[in-house]
């Protein structure tokens, strides 16, 4: 089930703050960005870079990525592996708050959001 409009109104302020701590220097950001989008109840955090081959296009590279499991209140962590799949971040898969994800992305203890 997708989340209202009011808990997507509070996703976004969260999300912005943390935004406004992580993303990189204004100079940098047509090399290096930082963006998220959120769908029905899942939240995905990606870094946004030229592509090699034709720098004018750009293209979005996933950081990190929560589900919301509205049954058992919890948000559930993923990252991407190299095989490109979402696996459960094992040293916390789930948390109680979105606040507890981007603190988890931001400390990136074992790197393994943003290598």
């Amino acid at each position: 089930m997708a989340l209202s409009e009011f808990e997507i109104k509070k996703c976004e302020k969260e999300l912005e703050a943390f935004m406004t701590i992580r993303r990189p220097p204004v100079h940098i950001r047509p090399e290096l960005d930082l963006g998220y989008r959120i769908e029905n109840q899942s939240i995905e955090i990606f870094e946004i870079r030229p592509q090699w081959q034709t720098p004018p296009e750009t293209m979005e590279l996933p950081v990190a990525k929560t589900t919301y499991v509205k049954t058992k209140n919890c948000w559930k962590v993923y990252w991407q592996r190299a095989d490109l799949k979402w696996h459960a971040y094992e040293p916390k898969p789930k948390v109680k708050r979105l606040s507890e994800f981007l603190e988890l992305v931001k400390e990136d203890r074992y790197a393994c959001f943003f290598g």
